[in-house]
């Protein structure tokens, strides 16, 4: 297991805020056209957690991959998870007026430009993980995030959350559990095993890690959802309730939910045990998972 890692674990806090104003700072740079599509992509990508993109600079850091090229996988997921947002936001979709607490991308413009500012900015990620600097592993990048991103990944996700809306029966635990990885886990799984990839290693053990880590993510969501404070989560909460829709909550209860993000958590940290102190950081990443309140 290679851990030539350029630096130290930091804490978490600190490493997201440094992966949050790398990736900015990238995507100003990347995205600097002063037309209303490069605004409206740019204002769809700001003022979100870029859980992913971290994911995607530690386990570059992991792997002595250098920032720079890890930067352009960054800024890709957040392309892809912010058009995913854009058009989930839409009328069509969940029809949500707020994001990250600010109005939607439907709201500010309209639904037309929030349609292009969502299919420009999975074009665009696909751009990025083109480049050169990213050598021969661009391909299975690509190929990757295509998979995790589309018809058997997060769309395929999207459609089972829809379908699952007017279905006869609640979803089951199983049913859950596969509509959720889909629709989350996969592009978290991409995200955190990029770093192995650029580096030609093996990416089961970061897999691992993701795989747990996108299922307690989802089930704090559905904690968040009944618990949370709108003003912090930065959207509408409660819906899934008062639409009768079956989450983790509904199914297993609160505090097993609870229960069981934390057994996921403990999980995804046991799967860092190769890279040692190195990987404190991501444990720490999955504590957050658990315990956020937005």
């Amino acid at each position: 297991m290679n851990a030539a890692a350029d630096s130290q674990a930091r804490p978490f806090a600190q490493a997201l805020k440094q992966a949050q104003a790398a990736i900015t700072a990238h995507m100003e740079a990347q995205l600097a056209g002063g037309d209303e599509l490069h605004s409206a992509m740019r204002y769809a990508i700001t003022g979100g957690k870029m859980l992913r993109g971290f994911l995607v600079l530690e386990s570059a850091r992991l792997h002595g991959v250098p920032q720079a090229a890890a930067l352009q996988a960054a800024l890709a997921i957040e392309c892809i998870h912010a058009y995913s947002l854009v058009h989930d936001d839409l009328p069509c979709m969940d029809d949500d007026n707020l994001r990250r607490g600010q109005p939607t991308v439907h709201r500010k413009w309209n639904e037309a430009m929030a349609v292009l500012a969502g299919d420009s900015l999975q074009c665009f990620a696909f751009e990025l993980l083109a480049d050169p600097a990213l050598g021969p592993q661009a391909l299975p990048l690509i190929r990757g995030l295509a998979l995790a991103s589309g018809k058997d990944g997060m769309v395929s996700g999207q459609m089972l959350d829809i379908a699952a809306e007017t279905a006869e029966a609640p979803l089951t635990l199983d049913q859950i559990t596969l509509l959720q990885s889909r629709k989350t886990g996969c592009l978290i799984e991409w995200s955190a095993t990029v770093g192995a990839v650029l580096a030609g290693e093996d990416p089961a053990r970061l897999r691992q890690y993701a795989t747990a880590l996108g299922l307690a993510f989802q089930i704090a969501d559905d904690i968040l959802d009944v618990e949370g404070d709108a003003d912090k989560v930065g959207k509408a909460v409660r819906k899934d309730a008062e639409a009768g829709k079956a989450t983790f909550v509904s199914l297993l209860g609160l505090d097993a939910a609870k229960s069981r993000a934390k057994a996921l958590c403990e999980e995804a940290c046991a799967a860092l045990a190769p890279y040692g102190a190195e990987a404190e950081t991501l444990k720490e990443a999955a504590r957050f998972v658990i315990s956020r309140d937005s």
